[in-house]
């Protein structure tokens, strides 16, 4: 396959997942939730509980805001026995990301990097010219939920992870780092070498066993009992968990008054595409 028909695959590949993807958007939406009221627990006060080797992610989500390790009480049980499992085949579970409030998903969304490396892709997937607004939103949503209900972050059911090591603390590599924003994020990308596909598959096979459901569209991110679980797991049965506040004084949850309301509108989308195409051109003229 010589460079242009291999870009060509890739565009195309790149443009039915993110398509797949909002279509699978469309089903969260409506899917029915009865918010459970269950409260959090920390991933970390667990996981050195049950003595457990974990490793957490020391970087800022966005700005200045650190990382919540936490997510609802029952599910961090199945996180610490995934890590427990991981542990006796030689390796190091680590949690990139656990719960985020709509304020902490909302920066997500417009934080540069991020925003940045989804609109190069729609670019290019749009023959190198800037393409309509309206396909970056749809292209967004999926990788970086821009609407509390389908955002599993944001209900406390989710986690994103990296595994490593335990003898020589390399990663076991599945392709890309963590937060890869390509055609290469799928877990099944044809595009990823045999070999971190079958340790992306590996790593799937562990999460599941413990209930967890892989995202598509991602190869990192797992999540439990919520919309977006029930809808790929094949349960028509309302999900436990959905987008909420959380207060880490009291342990109380609060369900998201407008789960279906953007955390970003239309019209902060197309402000940051204006701000991502000046930090593009002032990148290229540097």
């Amino acid at each position: 396959m010589n460079n242009t028909t291999d870009d060509a695959a890739r565009r195309t590949y790149w443009a039915e997942q993110m398509q797949q993807g909002y279509e699978l958007v469309q089903k969260i939406l409506p899917f029915a939730v009865r918010e459970c009221g269950e409260g959090f627990a920390s991933l970390r006060e667990a996981a050195a509980a049950g003595g457990v080797e974990m490793l957490f992610s020391d970087t800022k989500i966005a700005g200045e805001l650190e990382r919540v390790y936490y997510m609802r009480e029952s599910l961090v049980r199945h996180v610490v026995a995934v890590g427990r499992a991981m542990n006796e085949r030689g390796w190091i579970l680590k949690i990139e990301d656990g719960y985020r409030s709509l304020e902490m998903q909302g920066q997500l969304v417009r934080k540069p990097e991020l925003f940045d490396a989804i609109l190069r892709k729609c670019v290019w997937e749009n023959g190198g010219t800037i393409p309509p607004t309206e396909l970056v939103f749809r292209r967004a949503i999926v990788l970086i939920a821009n609407i509390p209900k389908i955002g599993t972050h944001m209900s406390g059911s989710a986690v994103d992870i990296s595994v490593f090591r335990r003898d020589d603390g390399g990663e076991v590599w599945r392709g890309y780092a963590y937060l890869e924003m390509s055609e290469n994020t799928p877990m099944r990308s044809p595009f990823v070498d045999a070999e971190s596909l079958r340790n992306r598959l590996d790593i799937t096979a562990m999460m599941e066993a413990h209930g967890f459901i892989h995202f598509p569209f991602e190869f990192w991110h797992f999540n439990q009992g919520d919309a977006l679980g029930h809808i790929l797991a094949g349960q028509p049965a309302p999900a436990r968990f959905g987008p909420v506040h959380w207060d880490p004084a009291t342990n109380r949850v609060t369900p998201c008054e407008d789960p279906l309301r953007p955390l970003n509108p239309m019209n902060v989308i197309e402000q940051e595409i204006a701000a991502a195409t000046r930090r593009a051109r002032e990148a290229a003229g540097a």
